[in-house]
Formats: structure tokens, sequence, C-alpha cells
């Protein structure tokens, strides 16, 4: 099919937009007038344009090319879940529109990214303290990069959702407009906040949740964050991922979603285990060693998730304290960002800490086991807790008036993240206060959501030729 044709710009440095501690510090007038004048160099209606490249990669090339190290009998499963609709594709391919978005215009700002910013990479997690918060949750790709990258991506993909829905491009658009003004609205007023209160604040999931207009929705929301919090380990979660019945507890297989690896021998494979374990505690804080080490590791097994890490090395790790007393931590394999051959190399060595950096600088609270380590092999990972009164948001489900709230939603997290590590007064600036942006992006949405229907298309005519394995998983 090809070879996969790199970008031919530059790529930029690691740096965001942050000034130094013994450095000049401009006013906020000052910031916001330098943002401002970006636009002469970069209109925002400059925005609206989605057109595809006569020299684009085929979208197929490029799936292909991110399959490279994954695990190979997963790779079916990948694109039996990439198969089911535009959207999902969409999840999983964020290398190619990565590609894409690296020909589209930039201000020249520049934060840290998440990388992978669609809408379902947004949900509510307990932090440290126990408060139930909302924010950017998967930052696999995570990397300094221009702003606007993570912003169009959130963008289409309620274009994208919105239509997997039944919704009208109407509606659509409107999705698209609330995202887009709540990032710039809410970018305005951090721009005016003292910096500790910008790094302070997080968005709390019950306070969200009253916003809600619809009373029915808003009811049915603070009844799952309860439900959420109530929700015990050793209750719930022990009993359908553990079987007791040996002399020891083992984590329950489901191929080919979970189950355990035996290419090597049992003893040399919790041998391997350990070593990198014992990596990943070095990354941790003294004081969070001190509570790590009150658990025994038991068992550890492959455990696929989502659309875009299937294929990865994604592991359950079962720890037990007592016989009453578990803990699971997930394991993530960490590749390279997919913005690094178009926005500069990662400054770490270990994609891991990458991600750890990357989770500390744009999330309001990071989990408590959040740490980094490298396989015996060369492969790299992130590990924190697998789950945490997390709530991943029912998408499918939404109507259309909850589409627009968590539209807002998710601009307010995103405009947040990208607060912390740039310079909130410069991107107001370009902004502005009138939609002028906003409807750019809207445009650009819905023309780049039209490319990622073809694009599913190609796919699927790909596997009706039979080009491409694929496995298609049973209903649960």
């Amino acid at each position: 099919m090809g070879k996969v044709k790199k970008s031919s710009k530059k790529p930029e440095t690691q740096s965001t937009e942050t000034s130094s501690t013994f450095g000049y510090h401009p006013s906020r007038a000052e910031l916001y007038a330098m943002g401002k004048s970006l636009r002469d160099q970069c209109p925002r209606a400059s925005h609206a344009t989605w057109k595809r490249a006569a020299d684009r990669p085929d979208p197929i090339v490029l799936l292909e090319e991110s399959n490279k190290g994954r695990i190979p009998q997963l790779i079916p499963v990948r694109y039996g879940r990439m198969l089911v609709s535009p959207f999902t594709w969409y999840r999983g391919t964020a290398l190619n529109m990565a590609a894409d978005l690296a020909a589209t215009p930039t201000s020249g700002l520049r934060v840290q990214c998440c990388g992978d910013a669609h809408l379902c990479n947004f949900g509510a997690y307990a932090t440290p303290e126990r408060r139930v918060i909302f924010d950017v949750n998967d930052l696999d790709e995570t990397l300094p990069a221009p702003w606007e990258w993570d912003l169009k991506r959130l963008a289409a993909s309620f274009v994208l959702a919105c239509r997997d829905n039944g919704f009208s491009t109407d509606v659509a658009r409107d999705a698209v407009l609330a995202c887009v003004r709540s990032y710039r609205e809410h970018m305005a007023e951090y721009s005016k906040m003292r910096t500790l209160d910008v790094w302070y604040d997080s968005i709390d999931l019950e306070k969200l949740i009253a916003t809600v207009e619809d009373d029915e929705t808003s009811r049915r929301g603070l009844k799952r964050l309860a439900k959420a919090r109530q929700r015990s380990v050793l209750e719930h979660d022990y009993p359908g991922l553990v079987h007791t019945t040996g002399l020891t507890p083992t984590i329950k297989e489901n191929p080919p979603t979970i189950y355990h690896l035996r290419e090597q021998g049992h003893e040399e494979q919790m041998a391997n285990v350990k070593r990198a374990f014992a990596r990943y505690r070095e990354t941790l804080p003294e004081h969070r060693r001190v509570l790590l080490d009150r658990f025994k590791l038991m068992d550890f097994a492959v455990k696929v998730v989502g659309v875009g890490s299937v294929g990865t090395l994604c592991a359950v790790i079962l720890m037990m304290a007592s016989d009453k007393d578990p803990l699971f931590l997930q394991a993530k394999e960490a590749r390279q960002s997919v913005l690094e051959p178009y926005a500069g190399k990662s400054t770490h060595a270990n994609h891991g800490q990458r991600v750890v950096h990357g989770c500390q600088l744009m999330q309001s609270a990071s989990d408590l086991f959040l740490g980094w380590t490298e396989g015996d092999l060369g492969r790299h990972f992130y590990i924190r807790q697998l789950k945490d009164m997390k709530i991943s948001m029912r998408v499918e489900l939404f109507s259309q008036c909850l589409m627009l709230d968590y539209a807002k939603a998710c601009g307010w997290a995103l405009s947040h993240a990208h607060a912390r590590s740039g310079e909130p007064a410069k991107i107001s600036g370009y902004l502005g206060k009138g939609d002028s942006f906003d409807n750019a992006i809207a445009d650009f949405s819905i023309a780049y959501a039209d490319q990622s229907e073809q694009d599913h298309e190609t796919l699927m005519k790909t596997v009706r030729a039979g080009k491409l394995e694929v496995f298609i998983e049973p209903e649960q």
C-alpha cells in the first residue's frame, strides 16, 4: 500500500509557553496582547478549513504502522472494535489525525497536550483525598504540542458521537460550539486568576451534575455518583476478577480480553514482573512506597482495554495486604506518542515517565500509585490503580441535551488542563471574546468527521476484501 509519509514540517521544540522563574514576567495585559497579535500570522478563520492533501497517506497504511510492536493475536480484536462505526474508527486512529493536524494552521502557542483528546477520554475519578472530579483521564499520547490539536480532536469527536447517536447536523454543530465556547470562556477566566488558584482549581463532579438542565438526568447522575462512592474493591471488583478456590488467589481468565501470558514458565514470568515492579516502586515518593509495601504481589494478567490501546501490553496486577484487603493496579504499555513525528521527541527516555509527567501537569489530581517502569525486554509502562471510583461516560446513551452539557464540561476540563502548563492569557488573547474561532472549529469538525467516515469506509472495504483479519467480540 506504499510507505508512510512523514510530515515535511520540522518538529517544533518541546518547550511550552511558560516564563522562566528569574526572567522577565509580562503583565496579563501584555500576554493577552501577544496572543491577540498572533491572529495576524494565523487568522482564527483559517482553522475552519480541512482539505485532504493530495499526498495524504493511505489510512490503512497508517493503521498498520501503528500496529508495530503490538501483541499480534490482539490486532484482530483492535480491528473488530474499530469496525463498529466511524466513531470507533476515530477513537483508534490518533496517529492518523496527528498526521493530518500537522498540516493545519496553529497559533504557535504550545501546551502539554493530551494527544488523544476525544470525548471518551474524559471522565470522573477519585482524588487521593477521596473527592470525585471530572477531568481528562487518558494521557497515553501526551506531549507538548500546539493547543489547537487537542481542541480540534475533541471537537470532531463530538460530531462523530452525535452522528452515531442519530442526532442532526445542527445538533452536532451546537455540541461543538458549546465545547469550544466553554473552552474559550474558561480560558478567559483562568487568564485572570492567580497562578496557584489555576493550579488548585478542579471540576467537582457533584457540582457539575447540578448544572445539568434536565432534572431526571441530574438525578440519575447523582445516583451513579453515590453508587461509585459506595463501591468496594473487596465486595464488587474482587469477586468478579479473582479465583479464590486455590491455595493463592489468581486473576480469572476471559480470553481474548483477560488472560495470562504463557510464553514462559510461571516462575520465570513472575520473576520478570517482580523485577519490573521493583523498578516501578523506585519511581514512587518515599511515603507512598511505605503504603505500597503493605501489599504483596500475587498475580498479573493481560487485560485488553479501550480501542486505541488494544494490542499494547496492558495488564491487571493483583496485590493483597491480607485475605480481605485487595488492591488492583493497572499497568499500561507506553509507546512513542503519536505526536512525536510532528511536535518533537519527548524529553523523557521512558515513555511511562512521559505519561506520568503529562498526568501531573494536566490533571487536577493524579492517582496515588502513579509511577512508571521498564520491562526486561525494553517495553515501557506506567502504573496506576485499575479502578478508583472511576466513572466512564456512556456517550452512546446521551440525549441531545446531555450531549451539549457534556460538551461544555469537556471544553472546561481541557481549558484547565492547558492553562496549567501554558499561558492562559496568551491563548485567551488569541481566542478573543467573540465566536469567530468557535465557528471555525465547528466548520473544521464537520469536514473532518466526513473524512473519518470515508476512512472508516476504506477500512470496511479492506476487511471485505479479506486483507485484514478481524475478530468480532460477542455482545456482553
